[in-house]
């Protein structure tokens, strides 16, 4: 009976969104409504858009399953490197780019260096999200699977087709109106839920005295291997993140510069103490409910709200947990989507209207969808997924990205040498570097494979534009933070 009312309310949750995506579609009418709201979202919606970019499945249960184990130290990537790329993304990227009018980062790589340029990196950043979208996808099933006992494949299939729906009607208009509904039930959700634990358990004090010893250490002890994991843990996210199109994207539907700029301090801010429910929520469970920590800690939370709470408390929470997953999944799927039609489908045709196009990039979206549900299909660990989507702009994006906006002697060449070495080094180095190298090994061994593909990069960039100086073209050169 009880897990009836609340599947009743999770499918009346999931029809109001599609009632949002539809109402938010007969707002889009050019490209530019469906990529970029039209660049008119005020502060707190484009706040609540940028906020959701990560707050999903990674951050409720793949960030509170780390913690859980590793303690604050486990949680550096997610969400202290996530907030870092906020910050950074609002100081050094909204400003010099929002007033250039581009759909995507690779716009401007076009336009600061040549085609080339904008078609390499395109081809890079793609697949960068397809293991990010699939890991929603499979959150939203094991949801399903954990409330309603769906089978995983039923329960991709249908969370599949119904992010696609309110995003192939909408755009970036659903996306960002259904950000703002699902931000406020996420943050109702689990301020109620850790409220209710924390009063379990006792008051913060006893949460503290029941940590073990150096739970809640921030700052890696002062041997190499572990300085090297901590920095690598910032750079993930927080330096990573930054050229990739749904920050991007979420940043330039913005009003405003100054709104822009604005709106990603704020939703760092947000993301930095939201993201601390759950980690809290997950400890209190460690202290309530040890007998979690043997199955599946990615499923501690929903498994502990399932067993140990009463209807209402079930109704907040997989709201709260549901609307997480679905505003990143949205977002994550309209990126590549954008890129895949203004970046690699656009260039192959003379002229198109901007009807053409808008067709175009809701055809990209059904593709992105299908791709990436079919890969949510044959994969299960959520982690694994998202961990493999996080270092490729580091190695590839990031460098001719920064180069091409603060150094005026980044040329063309650079930025080719630099994303193809960049890429070159990292993928030779996932190959050669052992996973978990033995504690006396060489201290190069514990080098992350991702360090020395940024690395090479930077080393790229560099040669590549000494050795070929010539910049194709004369513009964005001399912008300044």
């Amino acid at each position: 009976m009880q897990n009836g009312i609340l599947l009743s309310f999770i499918g009346l949750y999931l029809l109001g969104t599609l009632a949002i995506g539809w109402w938010a579609s007969k707002r889009v009418k050019t490209t530019a409504d469906f990529v970029v709201a039209g660049k008119r979202l005020p502060l707190f919606m484009a706040s609540c858009a940028i906020f959701a970019t990560w707050f999903g499945s990674e951050t409720v249960m793949g960030a509170s399953s780390e913690f859980t184990q590793h303690g604050l130290l486990g949680v550096i990537e997610d969400p202290f490197g996530a907030s870092l790329c906020l910050f950074l993304a609002g100081m050094f990227i909204a400003r010099p780019l929002y007033n250039l009018n581009l759909f995507t980062f690779n716009d401007f790589f076009r336009l600061r260096f040549n085609k080339a340029a904008e078609i390499t990196s395109a081809i890079f950043m793609v697949p960068s999200y397809f293991s990010w979208i699939a890991a929603q996808l499979v959150a939203l099933a094991v949801v399903l699977q954990a409330v309603c006992g769906l089978d995983r494949e039923w329960g991709v299939l249908i969370c599949s087709v119904m992010v696609l729906i309110y995003t192939y009607i909408g755009g970036m208009w659903s996306v960002a109106i259904t950000d703002f509904v699902q931000t406020i039930a996420i943050v109702i959700g689990l301020v109620v839920l850790a409220a209710d634990l924390v009063f379990q358990v006792g008051g913060f004090e006893k949460m503290v005295d029941a940590a073990p010893e150096g739970f809640f250490r921030f700052l890696p002890e002062a041997k190499p291997p572990d300085i090297i994991s901590w920095v690598a843990a910032w750079m993930t996210i927080g330096l990573g993140s930054i050229p990739q199109q749904d920050v991007f994207q979420r940043v330039m539907a913005a009003k405003s510069e100054r709104t822009a700029v604005m709106a990603c301090h704020t939703s760092g801010v947000m993301y930095l103490t939201i993201a601390f429910l759950p980690l809290m929520i997950c400890f209190c469970g460690r202290i309530l409910y040890p007998e979690l920590l043997e199955g599946d800690t990615q499923m501690m939370i929903p498994t502990m709200v399932l067993h140990h709470s009463g209807i209402g408390m079930q109704i907040l929470f997989f709201g709260a947990l549901l609307s997480a997953i679905l505003s990143t999944c949205s977002g994550a799927i309209l990126a590549p989507a954008t890129v895949l039609g203004e970046n690699l489908i656009r260039p192959l045709f003379k002229s198109l209207t901007d009807q053409q196009l808008l067709r175009i990039m809701r055809m990209s979206v059904v593709g992105v969808t299908v791709v990436t549900g079919t890969m949510a299909m044959m994969r299960n660990n959520i982690y694994e997924l998202v961990g493999e989507s996080s270092a490729l702009s580091l190695v590839s994006l990031f460098t001719p990205l920064i180069a091409g906006l603060y150094w005026r002697r980044a040329s063309a060449a650079g930025a080719m040498t630099s994303m193809i070495a960049g890429m070159l080094v990292w993928l030779v180095s996932l190959y050669l570097l052992p996973e978990e190298p033995a504690e006396d090994a060489s201290i190069w061994m514990h080098i992350p494979p991702m360090l020395y593909g940024f690395a090479a990069g930077i080393s790229g960039m560099i040669i590549g534009s000494t050795l070929y100086p010539k910049r194709e073209v004369e513009m964005v050169t001399d912008v300044k933070p």
